[in-house]
C-alpha cells in the first residue's frame, strides 16, 4: 500500500485567506504567495494524498490572536478538523470553553515568535487548560524549554511540543536544551509533533541532520506520544517544501508500516479525533 493511501491525520497545519478574512493591520508578518493556503486548498491536498483529518493551528503571522478564519473552517468542515487557537493569557474559562465547544482542542504558546518574558504568567492559563482537559501547544527552540518544564512537571495538563522542539543539530544530541525535552518524556503528559524539519535542520531535504533526534525523541516518548505533520503550507520556509515529499520522507524514516499507522493515525486519532 502506498503512503498516501493509508490513512492519515495532518497535526500542524494552518489556513490563510486574507481574501476572505483580512489580516490584521499590526501583525509583524503577512504571509503572501505561496504562503497562502485557503480551506478549501487545504481540503483538495488533503483529498490528494489520503489526509483524513487535520489539526489546524493558528499562526500568528498574518492574524495574530484572530482566531476567525481557522474557527470558520472548523465550522464548515467539523469532521475534518479540529483546532489549536491562540488566546489571551488572562483568557476566562467561559471563553476557553466557547473556544473548545467550537472544536478547538488547545491554545497555542510560541515562544519562537514573542520570547520566553511574554509568557513569564502563562501559569494560570496552563492550570485552566488542565482543568479543562485541553492541550498546551508550545513551540519552542534550543533551551526556551527550561523555562516551563517545572510548569510541565507541576501542572496536569496534556502538552504538544511542535516540531519536534526544534533542536539543533550541530549542538549534538547530548545538549542540554534537547535533554531537557527528553526527560519531559517521564511525565507521560507530553507529546512531540514530528515535524518542521526546515525550522531546525542544518541541511536541505530529506534534512539527515534531523533524524538522530526523531530516533531519540521515538525512543523516548514511544511511538504512541509521537505525531506527524506537515507544517502545510511552509510559512517563512527556507526553500520549497511539498506535501508528498514530506509523506515520502515518513516512509524512509519507518518503513514498518505498523510504526507508520502509530504516528499518523492512530496516535492523533485517540487525542484529537475520539479514536
Amino acid at each position: 500500500m502506498s503512503i498516501f493511501e493509508e490513512p492519515k491525520i495532518d497535526c500542524h497545519a494552518h489556513v490563510l485567506d486574507p481574501a476572505q478574512f483580512p489580516y490584521a493591520a499590526d501583525v509583524a508578518y503577512k504571509p503572501s504567495g505561496q504562503e497562502v493556503g485557503t480551506t478549501a486548498q487545504l481540503v483538495q491536498v488533503m483529498q490528494t494524498y489520503g489526509t483524513r483529518h487535520a489539526l489546524l493551528v493558528q499562526p500568528n503571522s498574518g492574524y495574530g490572536s484572530d482566531n476567525s478564519c481557522m474557527l470558520d473552517a472548523i465550522a464548515r468542515h467539523p469532521t475534518l478538523f479540529k483546532g489549536v487557537a491562540i488566546a489571551p493569557l488572562d483568557a476566562e474559562t467561559a471563553a476557553l470553553l466557547d473556544l473548545r465547544d467550537q472544536g478547538i482542542v488547545g491554545i497555542a504558546l510560541n515562544p519562537t515568535f514573542h520570547g520566553n518574558a511574554y509568557y513569564e504568567s502563562a501559569f494560570g492559563l496552563m492550570a485552566k487548560l488542565a482543568e479543562l482537559d485541553m492541550f498546551v501547544q508550545i513551540q519552542i527552540e534550543r533551551d526556551q524549554l527550561a523555562m516551563f518544564r517545572p510548569w510541565i512537571e507541576r501542572i496536569p495538563v496534556q502538552v504538544l511540543i511542535d516540531h519536534c522542539g526544534r533542536p539543533a543539530p550541530r549542538d549534538g544530541l547530548d545538549n542540554p536544551a534537547f535533554e531537557t525535552l527528553l526527560r519531559l518524556s517521564d511525565t507521560g503528559r507530553v507529546h512531540v509533533k514530528l515535524s518542521g524539519y526546515a525550522k531546525f535542520a542544518g541541511t536541505a531535504y530529506p534534512f539527515e541532520d534531523t533524524w538522530p533526534f526523531l530516533r531519540a525523541l521515538v525512543g523516548a516518548f514511544g511511538l504512541e506520544r509521537c505525531m506527524w505533520a506537515s507544517d502545510w503550507p511552509y510559512l517563512r520556509a527556507p526553500d520549497r517544501q511539498d506535501y508528498g515529499q514530506l509523506l515520502k520522507l515518513v516512509e524512509v524514516l519507518f518503513p514498518d508500516i505498523g510504526e507508520r499507522r502509530q504516528i499518523l493515525w492512530e496516535t492523533p486519532r485517540r487525542l484529537f479525533f475520539g479514536g
